[in-house]
């Protein structure tokens, strides 16, 4: 039995489908990044799994039991926000407290000013401490314990918030993009650091961003989200190297995967040099969508063979040249990713050969679903066949 279920969520707003029919299993432990384009309906889906947007059909199932109808705090899910959502005028001690002091204190006990005058409130206050700073250490923010948040870095802030989270022993957790206000090198250590929180609690973890490096880097599982939908849940490896619908191959990768329009004749696709065989090819001309990634286009000097085309920029990142290429025949661009030995000497304008490798292109249909395909002679690799590679190998 999964950890967390969705069962055909709906919602709208104003007429406008926000989310349409999703249906989502994570397991316990199980790290899921949602990702997608801003506006795709990931950060609606997560408030109304926390209960704080009600879903217009479906069922949230956790740990079997139907959680459509109880309300937010009743459903043992802790959130960090994208703006951390710490009370500026508390302490990190006194944050990170919050919600123990929610769930331990009556009403009575949590008022000031009457501390001493009910019972048991010393001894339940005095445990609320002791796992605060325990917490606290774990995270490595206990020297902080006493700042409040103007007096913490973005960074110190965000641990705050996770601690918040992760200190009432919460049955999921939920990451609205947690790393977003964050420059780009603390982006990194942080990634680090909530997957190794993650691998420690154990606790199923939905973590929504745009960002397609934390989602791979980070995820068990990635879910690719666009205009409401789930497109593709798989691993990580799996949504790169194969994914199922045209979109989940645009968004996921950097720089892009090239995409080339060509045309399907008899259930073959040639483009220059290149021969893909459709496994269930329709009568006649179809017009299909060809895409490669850009460390698997090879370049050849020019005179040498390849698809002609002319350098139009050179970015030079040290470990790898990205060349864009303008091919002579259709005007498309086509990026290739090399090694900076291979792109010695070659600057924008000069003339050059491309080559696709073969088993590595990929073939989609009008409506942007993969279609099965295999290079000439075999070489190829059909949807799904890298799937059930990695499942037995």
């Amino acid at each position: 039995m999964s950890a967390l279920s969705l069962r055909d969520i709906t919602k709208a707003f104003g007429g406008n489908q926000i989310l349409s029919g999703i249906s989502l299993d994570v397991g316990a432990g199980e790290f899921i990044a949602l990702v997608g384009p801003s506006g795709c309906g990931k950060s609606t889906l997560l408030r109304v799994l926390a209960g704080l947007d009600h879903a217009d059909s479906g069922e949230i199932l956790i740990g079997g039991k139907d959680m459509s109808g109880v309300a937010a705090s009743d459903r043992n899910i802790a959130m960090v926000f994208q703006s951390y959502a710490l009370y500026p005028h508390l302490t990190a001690s006194q944050n990170i407290a919050v919600p123990l002091a929610m769930r331990r204190l009556s009403t009575m006990q949590r008022l000031p000013f009457i501390l001493s005058l009910l019972p048991g409130q010393r001894a339940i206050r005095a445990a609320i401490a002791r796992d605060v700073k325990e917490m606290a250490k774990s995270l490595k923010i206990d020297h902080l314990l006493d700042r409040k948040p103007g007096q913490m870095s973005g960074g110190q802030r965000q641990r705050v918030a996770l601690a918040r989270a992760m200190v009432r022993r919460p049955s999921i957790f939920l990451m609205d993009e947690p790393l977003s206000n964050l420059d780009a090198n603390l982006r990194v250590h942080a990634r680090g650091e909530i997957v190794e929180l993650h691998r420690r609690a154990g606790v199923p973890t939905l973590y929504v961003t745009h960002d397609q490096a934390e989602a791979l880097s980070m995820a068990d599982r990635v879910a690719v989200m666009m205009g409401g939908r789930l497109l593709q849940i798989a691993s990580p490896e799996v949504i790169y190297d194969d994914p199922a619908h045209i979109e989940v191959a645009r968004f996921i990768g950097q720089p892009r995967i090239n995409l080339l329009p060509a045309e399907a004749q008899g259930g073959v696709v040639a483009f220059g040099d290149l021969r893909l065989t459709l496994e269930n090819p329709s009568a006649g001309k179809m017009p299909v969508m060809l895409a490669i990634r850009p460390e698997f286009v090879s370049i050849e000097r020019a005179g040498q063979g390849g698809l002609a085309a002319r350098i139009e920029r050179v970015e030079f990142l040290g470990s790898e040249v990205i060349l864009y290429c303008r091919l002579d025949a259709i005007g498309e661009t086509v990026v290739a990713k090399v090694q900076p030995p291979e792109a010695a000497g070659l600057a924008a304008g000069d003339p050059i050969g491309l080559r696709l490798s073969a088993g590595r292109t990929m073939a989609f249909a009008e409506d942007g679903n993969r279609l099965a395909a295999r290079a000439e002679g075999g070489s190829g690799l059909a949807a799904g066949d890298i799937r059930r590679e990695r499942a037995h190998g």
